[in-house]
């Protein structure tokens, strides 16, 4: 009697494949998480760039209005942030664009808070509920 040779997985070999597996899941979600924050983060910075690139061409007295696709983060699709400009006072040089997350957005937590940038290039980050927002330049991007 011939006996049918049979191929399968020991409880040995998937129990390493789980655990491997598993690891993978540990140190990747968290970097992607990460990686997608600072990929909203520089959205946001860009667009006040953009923003402010806008209120310095108009030449309107008083508060400027921002278009629709300048008034968010990211310029299209889904908004993550949405950009408002300020009324000048003694210290912005005359004019302030922030950025806040959307309550329903992703970023709506994150340390960063709402991003903020002035006539005189002074950037900032500000946070609306308890605690204090990190440093601008990691906020920023730029350390």
């Amino acid at each position: 009697m011939t006996r049918l040779h049979t191929s399968a997985f020991t409880l040995l070999e998937l129990m390493i494949a789980l655990a491997i597996a598993a690891t993978l899941v540990v140190f990747a979600v968290p970097s992607y998480r990460s990686h997608v924050a600072r990929t909203h983060r520089v959205d946001a910075a860009s667009a006040l760039y953009r923003a402010a690139q806008f209120v310095e061409g108009s030449a309107s007295d008083g508060t400027a209005t921002l278009p629709p696709g300048l008034d968010q983060a990211p310029q299209f699709g889904t908004p993550i942030y949405r950009l408002h400009v300020l009324p000048p006072d003694d210290t912005n040089g005359g004019y302030s664009v922030e950025a806040a997350p959307i309550e329903i957005g992703p970023m709506r937590d994150d340390a960063c808070g709402t991003f903020t940038l002035d006539a005189t290039g002074l950037r900032g980050n500000r946070r609306d509920t308890n605690g204090t927002a990190p440093a601008s330049g990691e906020c920023w991007n730029t350390s």
